[in-house]
């Protein structure tokens, strides 16, 4: 175990009280816009009017949202919102347009218009609002939403979030500038520790890098589906993805390799009462297991433990095959041999995608009770990455935490080559040699509600088309001269899914508001799922149904219906199968 840094940050809100609640400057008026959840902000301007300051704090993350959940002015009801939303040559047309997601659900009826208005310059990015109330009273308001243009650590120039302090004394004194927070200090005082750091030249570079942070605050849901405003969510998604472009371009690799391989990378962000504080360490794996609680096979509102895993794959049955995981845990399957034509069945690839495992369990179990079925079940490919999503769901259950995506090498396993150990990778290459089986379902899931970047841009890189949910969608790949076959299966399964009325609302919903944030969803739709087809020659199936559920991560009934989509994906596409291949035969 190296100690790389153990460092407390002066809170910027702390600051900011001990320097203008003063005598001084009695009588001043203060905007400040902060990283801080609104209960700190309110009790802050509390202490600030106690000492004759009119203050006003502000959300730097997602302002415009936090004025509709927080300012009485926008509480409603309205028949009309008409939002103007700033388009800076810096950043992607759509930036401040995605940054006003989820609006449109959190209005009720009434019709939002969206006006794209282009900034000058030099001058702060705005969001300018006209409220029609019930009676016809409008209501003119300009927002402004602080940003900063800055190279970021890939060397691009990025606009994102950032603080502001503005204050005015009857005196004349004046304060009009960037306020760079203990929030963007702790991120780049973490990226500088990291880049500066002699990690030789061999991958992996380390077994663990562990990035903890204790930071106060507390998240805030939205009134729409799964959403909700995290600044802790926020900060880890920021810290993993940045470390891993950090490493990509030191490896020589362009931003966005999955190859890479520099060991595993353990953001964790903590609530505190007041202290910031980050401490980066390296550690050795850890080989503990996901032990979430015992549930009813088929109606699990929570992911499965192991340990239940591996009795349900007792019962399944089949002859037994096992990989190994870098940390050294099991990568569990079973091969079930019968007359069918054979399917290859995989979950937990990306270990945070937790209802894709449940799904697999679930069908196969189904399949289990044919006397002719024939497939392989594999639902936990990656258990270092399971495990780890356990442990962080201990402190924030709701999260995203992609630092459990990928393997405890930091790669994404189906991008592993050749030249070492296959690890956790071997499983899917004993299946496919046992079974020779031409079609692999592949379960996944993604975000269930907006996924950011705060401090490189908003917008997550190289990941743009997943950063607000659009329901349950379909990509599907195969070889050369089997369009015909693979698109045959993919309406049988979109027509099983369609009999799911809670599924079919659920992505009427969220495509809905995708589109008015995101714009024009761009898939080919079949009834009612977005899908995508590609021909994929290098692959090893001939073809692969690779599903996508929102649900990172979610509980209780809106787990329950991704398993149930994911299960149902499966056995319509293992039905279609037998009957297309027995076509073919």
């Amino acid at each position: 175990m190296t100690l790389l840094i153990d460092q407390t940050f002066e809170r910027t809100l702390d600051r900011l009280l001990a320097t203008y609640a003063t005598p001084d400057w009695q009588g001043a008026s203060l905007d400040a816009w902060l990283f801080e959840d609104a209960g700190q902000r309110r009790a802050a301007e509390a202490r600030f009017r106690a000492a004759g300051i009119d203050a006003r704090l502000h959300p730097a993350y997602k302002p415009l949202i936090g004025f509709f959940i927080e300012d009485a002015r926008a509480k409603g009801p309205f028949t009309r919102v008409d939002l103007g939303y700033p388009v800076v040559p810096e950043a992607g047309e759509n930036r401040f347009r995605l940054e006003a997601y989820p609006l449109a659900g959190m209005i009720g009826d009434a019709r939002l218009d969206l006006v794209p208005e282009a900034v000058a310059p030099g001058t702060m990015p705005v969001y300018r609002l006209r409220l029609e109330a019930a009676d016809g009273s409008l209501t003119d308001l300009t927002l402004p939403a602080p940003n900063h243009l800055a190279e970021d650590h890939a060397g691009e120039m990025r606009l994102s979030p950032t603080g502001w302090l503005k204050l005015a004394h009857p005196d004349g004194r004046r304060i009009d500038q960037r306020l760079e927070t203990d929030y963007e200090a702790l991120f780049h005082r973490a990226m500088a520790v990291i880049a500066a750091w002699d990690w030789g030249a061999d991958e992996p570079f380390f077994e663990t890098l562990e990035i903890r942070v204790e930071l106060p605050g507390a998240d805030t849901r939205l009134p729409v589906g799964e959403e909700v405003i995290s600044l802790h969510e926020a900060l880890h998604e920021e810290l993993y993805f940045s470390l891993l472009e950090h490493f990509q371009r030191r490896s020589g690799r362009p931003i966005g390799a999955r190859d890479l391989q520099p060991g595993r990378i353990l953001p964790e962000i903590r609530g505190s009462d007041g202290l910031v504080r980050l401490v980066i360490e390296t550690r050795p794996l850890d080989s503990g297991e996901a032990d979430w609680p015992d549930q009813p096979l088929h109606e699990a509102e929570a992911p499965f433990g192991m340990a239940q895993i591996r009795a349900e794959l007792d019962r399944i049955g089949g002859e037994v095959f096992v990989a190994g995981s870098r940390a050294g845990r099991p990568v569990l399957a079973r091969h079930r041999q019968g007359s069918d034509h054979p399917v290859m069945i995989s979950g937990g690839q990306h270990a945070n995608e937790v209802s894709g495992v449940a799904g697999a369990i679930r069908a196969a179990a189904l399949l289990a009770d044919r006397p002719t079925a024939h497939f392989t079940i594999a639902p936990v490919e990656n258990p270092d990455g399971y495990a780890m999503h356990r442990r962080l769901t201990r402190s924030q259950p709701d999260h995203m935490h992609h630092a459990a995506r990928y393997t405890a090498l930091g790669d994404d396993l189906e991008y592993r080559g050749q030249t070492g150990p296959l690890y956790e990778a071997a499983i899917r290459v004993e299946a496919r040699a046992r079974t020779g089986a031409d079609l692999h379902l592949n379960l996944h899931g993604y975000p269930s509600h907006e996924w950011t970047r705060p401090l490189t841009g908003y917008v997550p890189r190289g990941f743009e088309m997943w950063t607000v949910p659009k329901g349950f969608f379909l990509i599907l790949r195969h070889h050369p001269g089997w369009e015909d076959r693979a698109r045959r299966l993919l309406t049988r399964v979109t027509a099983e899914l369609a009999d799911l009325p809670e599924l079919a609302a659920l992505n009427a919903r969220q495509i809905a508001l995708y589109e008015i944030h995101a714009g024009r969803l761009g898939f080919e739709m079949i009834d009612g799922f977005p899908c995508m087809v590609s021909e994929q020659p290098a692959q090893v199936p001939a073809v692969t149904l690779i599903t996508e559920y929102p649900d990172e991560t979610v509980y209780g009934a809106a787990f329950r219906l991704a398993h149930e989509a994911q299960s149902r994906a499966v056995l319509a596409a293992y039905d279609a199968w037998q009957e297309i291949m027995t076509g073919a035969d």
